[in-house]
C-alpha cells in the first residue's frame, strides 16, 4: 500500500528594489506545488518588518538596495531571530560576497542569472536550515574577506600618516590637473611638487601617482567630480 507524503509549504519571503524582477519571481516559484510567497518588499528596511509579521520560512534577500543594503538587513532579522533561513540575491559577481553573506548569517549565495528549478532547489535545501556551498567554499571565501579587510585596514593606517597638503594634491589629480596646474593652484614650485608626489607614493607603499590616486578614492580621502560639476566649477571662477 503506498502512502503519499504530504510535503508543508515553504513560505518564502522574496526582497528586491527591482520589484518587476521580484514580481517574475514570485510569479515563477508560484508554480512550485510546495512553495507560497508571502510578500514582495523593494527595501531592506521593509524586509526586517515582514519577516517579523509573517515569519517566512526562507527570505530571497537582494544584496544591493538603497538605503539599508540586503547585507545589513540579514544581519538585522538574524538578530532578531537566529532560525531565520535567508538566501543573498546577487546579479554581479563579486568574490567577496560570499564571505559577506556568511558573515551576516545567510545560508549562501543564489544568482539571479539561476534557472527557476535551481533556485527552488535551493530555497528548498534553505527552508531545512542547509548551507547551500560546500564548506571548502565557504573557508576560501572567509579567507578572502579578511585578507581584504586586512589589506583595508592597513591602506587606512598609511592614508592616515599624509599630510592635509599631500590630500590636496591627490584631489587636485583626481580632477585632472597637470603637474603644471597643481603647481600653479597650490603656488608651489614643480620641484617642490615632486617632493610631495614622492613622499605621498613612499607614505602609502604603491609604485605609481596613479596607484596612490586609486588608493584614496577607494577609501573616500579623495572624492572624484562628475563633469557637470567640474564645468560648473570652471564657468564660476570665470
Amino acid at each position: 500500500m503506498l502512502v503519499s507524503e504530504q510535503r508543508s509549504t515553504i513560505k518564502v519571503l522574496i526582497v528586491d528594489d527591482q520589484r518587476t524582477f521580484g514580481e517574475a519571481l514570485q510569479l515563477a516559484l508560484a508554480k512550485e506545488q510546495d512553495m507560497q510567497v508571502v510578500d514582495v518588499v523593494t527595501d531592506g528596511t521593509s524586509a526586517v518588518r515582514a519577516v517579523s509579521r509573517l515569519r517566512p520560512d526562507v527570505v530571497l534577500m537582494d544584496v544591493a538596495m538603497p538605503g539599508m543594503s540586503g547585507i545589513d538587513a540579514t544581519r538585522r532579522i538574524k538578530e532578531a531571530d537566529p532560525d531565520a533561513h535567508i538566501l543573498i540575491l546577487s546579479g554581479y559577481e563579486d568574490e567577496l560576497l560570499l564571505g559577506r553573506a556568511v558573515q551576516a548569517g545567510a545560508l549562501g549565495l543564489v544568482r539571479k542569472t539561476e534557472a527557476v528549478l535551481d533556485v527552488a532547489n535551493t530555497v528548498r535545501q534553505a527552508s531545512r536550515g542547509e548551507r547551500i556551498h560546500d564548506q571548502r567554499e565557504i573557508d576560501g571565501a572567509l579567507r578572502r574577506l579578511r585578507h581584504r579587510r586586512d589589506q583595508d585596514a592597513s591602506a587606512e593606517q598609511r592614508l592616515g600618516r599624509l599630510t592635509p597638503r599631500e590630500l590636496e594634491i591627490l584631489q587636485a589629480m583626481a580632477r585632472g590637473r597637470t603637474p603644471e596646474g597643481i603647481s600653479e593652484d597650490l603656488k608651489m614650485s614643480p620641484h617642490t611638487l615632486r617632493t610631495h608626489t614622492q613622499n605621498i607614493i613612499t607614505k602609502l607603499g604603491v609604485h605609481s601617482k596613479l596607484e596612490a590616486l586609486v588608493l584614496a578614492i577607494r577609501h573616500g580621502r579623495v572624492r572624484t567630480l562628475d563633469v557637470s560639476e567640474d564645468e560648473t566649477t570652471r564657468q564660476d571662477a570665470r
